[in-house]
């Protein structure tokens, strides 16, 4: 009897959201998807995100979705098919090329960052004979990251030059030019931006075409991510898109992605992210042992379950300490005015995808408030589409 009535008042709650923002109907008639769902995209929305869409997979059983606005000056409606810009989703890209690399006998991921890039990181304590491609893609290479500091970004947030451009020589320098952050012989693991731009460059001097060029040829165009783009210097998002915002409402959306480059700055939608990952968890990119390697997670003290680009964790799908657990591969990206996430179930049963459209780089930077807003919603769609 509580549960029934419990249920009835979160429908009712819902209902009310849902006059209130509008929720965008599934892509199958009549298909409302996992159960759940478009009430946790309601609530997502009710907890501060102007729009949020989503992709949801159940075998073969495909739900598209979303809910709220993705322009809060136009009033146009959130719909499944807008671009994003993806951010660190970005590095399970580019670990992906790597991974085939070394699966062609081209490199090593025990290769030496120096071996590729001879000189480029030195001094300061920094020794790129001493750092393997292999630690660049697990985060266990200790250089530091500059896009830590609020004055990297004072360009962008402090006068408002939304084109400028860092080129990646130029942020690996200002990299270089600290300590690292740890040695990498010392077993212990930091995320840094750094260590995937350094991976970028690695492939351009592997193969000698540019790093975009070598994830459309490998990646984007045998998949049919017709959605997917990698711009290089253009602040804009081409073609139908979400807008994005800071927690204050000002809208982001233009922002050059070049200080980002292979660590960060592809733009995507829920459906062709779905298609990598689905692609990349059933091994249809790689070969069995860089498949292996792609899923070897760090087990440092301290450590999350990080492998080459992508990580390891668990959704809890209830309350309480007896609660079931679902174990999921898993890939994210938050940068000005987007946060994404893209998981996929141990046994790539299920899928998520979704992107929601506020994501604060300054509060990020002082770490003075979340980023982001803070609610149910998002929990909610994680155990709704994954948890079954």
């Amino acid at each position: 009897m509580r549960a029934r009535v419990r249920a009835a008042v979160l429908w009712a709650a819902v209902c009310v959201v849902v006059a209130a923002t509008g929720v965008v109907p599934a892509a199958a008639a009549g298909d409302a998807g996992p159960a759940g769902l478009r009430e946790a995209l309601a609530q997502t929305v009710a907890d501060g995100f102007p729009g949020v869409v989503a992709y949801a997979r159940d075998g073969e059983r495909e739900t598209r979705t979303a809910a709220g606005v993705a322009d809060t000056a136009s009033g146009e409606r959130a719909r499944p098919e807008q671009r994003f810009r993806i951010a660190s989703n970005t590095k399970a890209f580019v670990s992906t090329v790597l991974l085939q690399l070394e699966g062609e006998g081209r490199l090593s991921l025990d290769d030496s960052v120096d071996t590729w890039l001879p000189g480029m990181v030195q001094g300061n304590g920094n020794d790129g004979r001493a750092i393997t491609v292999r630690q660049l893609l697990n985060h266990t290479s200790g250089v530091y990251d500059p896009t830590r500091e609020p004055e990297f970004f004072a360009p962008y947030l402090e006068r408002h030059d939304w084109g400028h451009v860092y080129t990646p020589r130029e942020v690996i320098a200002r990299a270089v030019r600290h300590a690292p952050d740890f040695r990498p012989n010392e077993q212990k693991w930091r995320y840094s931006n750094t260590n995937y731009l350094l991976a970028g460059l690695v492939i351009e001097a592997v193969t000698r075409h540019s790093a975009p060029s070598e994830i459309h040829r490998r990646v984007l165009a045998p998949l049919g991510l017709k959605d997917t783009s990698f711009p290089l210097t253009d602040p804009a998002v081409r073609g139908p898109h979400l807008h994005g915002y800071d927690l204050a409402g000002r809208d982001v959306t233009r922002f050059s992605p070049s200080y980002d480059w292979t660590a960060g700055a592809m733009i995507s939608t829920v459906d062709d992210l779905a298609r990598f990952h689905r692609a990349l968890f059933t091994g249809r990119l790689l070969r069995p042992a860089q498949q292996r390697e792609l899923l070897t997670t760090v087990t440092y003290e301290g450590a999350p379950a990080y492998g080459l680009g992508v990580q390891r964790g668990e959704v809890v799908c209830g309350p309480g300490p007896d609660a079931g657990r679902v174990e999921v591969w898993s890939t994210d990206g938050a940068g000005p005015g987007f946060l994404s996430m893209a998981f996929t179930t141990a046994d790539n049963e299920r899928q998520l995808v979704f992107a929601a459209n506020v994501y604060d780089l300054g509060a990020d930077l002082t770490k003075e408030r979340l980023p982001f807003p803070l609610g149910a919603g998002l929990p909610a769609l994680q155990r709704a589409a994954l948890c079954g």
